[in-house]
């Protein structure tokens, strides 16, 4: 048996693409999607008929340019979201604008349309994930739209402070970044490269672990943006992971055994859950972690750039 289906076993494994050629050959579970991951597809010849439907539900509607160009993407990333649920059996994840990081209305209102765009397709709301980032305005967003059962998975998540919030805020699933964790401490030079038994993005999926099975806390962590397969192995057991089409090849060609290294060992015993966290300790808690700021506030362009080039995209096949 190959490592990816050893790892199957005792994790939910999500695969981190929008190329659905890639997805039918996986088979995952879940898929989690981006405008980054979705401009990467966007020159395919199976994404030309899904822009033109996007563009096409906008064209004639009696509304302002800039209107047409925000509901044309949110009807793109859906078309695409349409297209995955056909594949696979679980959930997608569909990403927010990122530019509305900090604005919790703003947010819940684009949650809402595209929520409303699954559902205008017979896509139960159960089967999509909104994708927030972790701000403080992001939490408070996820706490509104859980009322209305719509369930979110909280990205760019790089803080302890962000990863208590959510799971008192019982957000349904977070994204903490491995890779990301991984890459700025190597940039500054506080560890050696493809070091296994202390990369600091991995002792961060175990620290969040440990603390949300200890408090019996609900929120589901999935490990994301890995670097290579040990960070992967080195989270086997964890609640779910995303994974690169890249690194699903590697582990799909290796036949190693692996080993469960996340154990819940507090199953059955009951611990008193740690006080509130507060807007003001979550500033400042995060502010303390120079790692999380910088990640955190370089994610949230990056994100915001990609969205800026989809719309341009869609505004050029406009005429």
């Amino acid at each position: 048996m190959n490592q990816l289906n050893m790892l199957k076993k005792m994790t939910d494994v999500v695969i981190d693409t929008g190329d659905i050629e890639l997805i039918k050959k996986y088979c995952p579970q879940d898929a989690t999607t981006n405008p980054s991951l979705i401009l990467n597809s966007l020159n395919s010849p199976f994404y030309k008929r899904i822009i033109n439907n996007a563009i096409k539900h906008v064209i004639n509607k009696n509304m302002s340019y800039e209107d047409k160009i925000i509901n044309a993407s949110d009807k793109l990333i859906v078309n695409v979201g349409l297209e995955i649920l056909k594949i696979i059996k679980g959930k997608v994840s569909t990403e927010i604008d990122a530019r509305l990081s900090f604005n919790t209305d703003m947010s819940v209102k684009r949650a809402r349309n595209i929520i409303s765009l699954y559902e205008d397709s017979n896509i139960s709301r159960s089967r999509v994930l909104i994708k927030l980032a972790a701000t403080w305005e992001g939490i408070q967003a996820a706490k509104i739209l859980r009322e209305e059962k719509i369930k979110c998975n909280l990205t760019l998540l790089f803080s302890f402070a962000q990863a208590k919030a959510c799971a008192q805020s019982k957000v349904f699933l977070i994204s903490p970044f491995v890779g990301r964790v991984y890459d700025w401490y190597l940039y500054k030079k506080l560890i050696k490269k493809d070091i296994s038994y202390s990369d600091p993005g991995v002792l961060f999926i175990k620290k969040i672990y440990n603390f949300y099975k200890k408090h019996n806390y609900k929120t589901i962590i999935m490990g994301a943006s890995f670097r290579n397969v040990n960070q992967i192995l080195s989270l086997a057991g964890c609640d779910k992971l995303t994974i690169s089409p890249v690194l699903f090849e590697e582990l799909k060609n290796k036949n190693f055994e692996v080993i469960k290294k996340l154990k819940n060992k507090y199953k059955n015993k009951n611990h008193k859950k740690p006080s509130f966290i507060s807007e003001s300790m979550f500033r400042y808690e995060h502010n303390e972690d120079a790692m999380a700021v910088e990640k955190l506030s370089e994610g949230i362009r990056q994100f915001s750039m990609d969205q800026i080039k989809l719309e341009k995209f869609l505004i050029s096949n406009f005429n």
